[in-house]
């Protein structure tokens, strides 16, 4: 199993950016994809996740109404569309994947891991 993310960069607060996470290897209709965020000295977070199969979806409280995530089954492909970014968002962020009987939001239940993706907001 592969999962690739991209789409990080260097912008200024209130830019957007999409991140991409391209995943490959087995058929995920069981399973969440989910993106995660480390910050210097910190642990990694829960930002949002998806059920591959229904596409509900789900978000930290911070980034509620302003990152949305999304799948796209002929392309194998989840997306975080992130607007009105803030100091606060820079981190590194991880597509990731965990079976749907296990806790989206425990980094510690999932199964498979991206390699990061570096977004870096400015002020």
């Amino acid at each position: 199993v592969q999962l690739q993310a991209s789409g990080g960069g260097l912008v200024q607060v209130g830019d957007s950016l999409r991140l991409s996470c391209a995943a490959s290897g087995r058929p995920f209709n069981n399973y969440y994809m989910g993106w995660f965020r480390q910050a210097p000295g910190k642990e990694r977070e829960f930002v949002a996740a998806i059920k591959w199969s229904y596409g509900y979806t789900y978000y930290e409280d911070s980034v509620k109404g302003r990152f949305t995530i999304s799948r796209d089954y002929a392309k194998n492909s989840v997306y975080l569309q992130m607007n009105s970014l803030k100091p606060e968002d820079t981190a590194i962020y991880y597509c990731a994947a965990v079976r749907a009987t296990r806790s989206f939001r425990d980094r510690n239940a999932y199964d498979y891991w991206g390699q990061g993706t570096q977004v870096t907001v400015s002020s």
